[in-house]
């Protein structure tokens, strides 16, 4: 077993049983890609099992904390079977689930999404590349499903010195499904979407956007960054509820998530003239809003990733601040703004504290209704806060 020693005081961290090791706290020792190694603080003490990657920046990702444990293929097959039958304990009201995520089910790079019958896999750490077939394997046989596509295409694999890979890894069918989330039906395509062909973690978000359309009754709703509509079905449906007859605008950059959107909205039965799909850049159309006079009662803002690490933070919150700040300025007063980050390098209390920054700059403010965070299915554990990576803030303007 190859061995990585820690610089002296670097081991502080995984005494807290966080399971990333940066290159900059290794003094030396090192292994293949993917190979699991013994990691050791400076003084030669066991500190955890880890997979190594000569590539990336975070050089190690620890498996266990347990010294007597053995990384093999049983080891996988517990983790698996140990995180899909933890999902049975969440509240989830959709066939859409995330079944692994990561770090916080103990298989670091590991994302695993069930879509109804279909199973779609992110294999976006060295670790895990090795132990492909083995997982895949494990996959199958927790869920009992026999359809499982990869989707190992993000920027994160070339940190870890990895190739994209796409495509079927068992089984083969159709990659546009569909899948039912609360009260309405979502379109999705696994092979040409976000991530793993949607978006799961702002499932609870919906319903909560849903509420509260039904509950104040929406009549102009603006979903920015609308991507395939799932703000735009849920503001319909909470307006059904209601019996308003209140219209969403809907901007994207992506003349196919547009097209997907105003399906969603057709599979749910809304008529195409409760909304407005507008192909364009959110910040030029805010600006356009504000210049016109035009105002709404409701503002989502769910934008991509502007900070993907902490690096990013000062351009990034640049960022989230201008878009919050226009939105202030055209939400009509007693209106509500849903706003989000899903920046890993953008904590809650700094999302915080810039949108106030924005409140401040557009003469606003509000009421902190609710804060948000991921759907329950994407934990985040006691040791491993870079899970919450989600953070929303539901804001009633005063």
């Amino acid at each position: 077993m190859k061995v990585i020693r820690l610089r002296e005081g670097k081991e502080r961290s995984l005494q807290r049983r966080h399971p990333w090791i940066f290159d900059s706290a290794i003094a030396k020792g090192g292994g293949d890609a993917g190979e699991t190694v013994r990691v050791e603080s400076h003084e030669g003490k066991f500190l955890g099992w880890a997979a190594f990657s000569p590539t990336s920046k975070i050089r190690a990702r620890v498996w266990s904390f347990d010294e007597t444990q053995r990384i093999d293929a049983a080891f996988f097959v517990a983790a698996v079977a140990a995180a899909v039958s933890a999902r049975a304990r969440f509240d989830v009201n959709s066939d859409g689930v995330r079944l692994i995520h990561g770090e916080s089910d103990g298989l670091p790079g590991l994302i695993v999404d069930r879509y109804g019958d279909t199973l779609v896999a992110q294999f976006l750490f060295a670790g895990v590349e090795r132990w492909k077939a083995v997982l895949v394997d494990a996959i199958l046989a927790a869920t009992g499903l026999g359809k499982l596509y990869e989707r190992s295409d993000t920027n994160t694999r070339s940190l870890e010195g990895l190739e994209p890979t796409t495509g079927w890894l068992r089984g083969d069918g159709t990659t546009g499904l569909t899948i039912q989330e609360h009260d309405w039906r979502l379109g999705l395509d696994i092979a040409e979407g976000h991530k793993t062909g949607f978006y799961l973690d702002q499932r609870d978000s919906r319903k909560k956007m849903a509420d509260y359309a039904q509950r104040l009754q929406f009549q102009r709703v603006l979903n920015c960054y609308c991507y395939t509509g799932g703000f735009t079905v849920a503001a319909l449906a909470g307006m059904r509820a209601s019996g308003s007859q209140g219209h969403v605008t809907s901007i994207d950059s992506s003349g196919p998530a547009l097209e997907q959107a105003a399906a969603n909205v057709a599979l749910n039965g809304f008529a195409a003239d409760r909304v407005t799909f507008m192909d364009a850049d959110v910040n030029a159309s805010l600006r356009q809003f504000a210049a016109q006079g035009q105002t709404f009662d409701c503002i989502v803002l769910d934008p991509p990733k502007f900070a993907p690490t902490a690096a990013h933070a000062d351009r990034a919150a640049r960022a989230y601040k201008d878009i919050n700040r226009l939105a202030f300025k055209i939400l009509e007063p007693g209106g509500v703004l849903f706003t989000y980050s899903c920046s890993g390098g953008i904590n809650a209390d700094l999302f915080h504290k810039i949108v106030a920054s924005a409140g401040i700059d557009a003469g606003v403010d509000g009421y902190i209704s609710e804060r948000l965070g991921g759907a329950p299915d994407h934990p985040m554990t006691i040791n491993f806060p870079e899970g919450e990576y989600l953070k929303g803030l539901v804001i009633l303007r005063k």
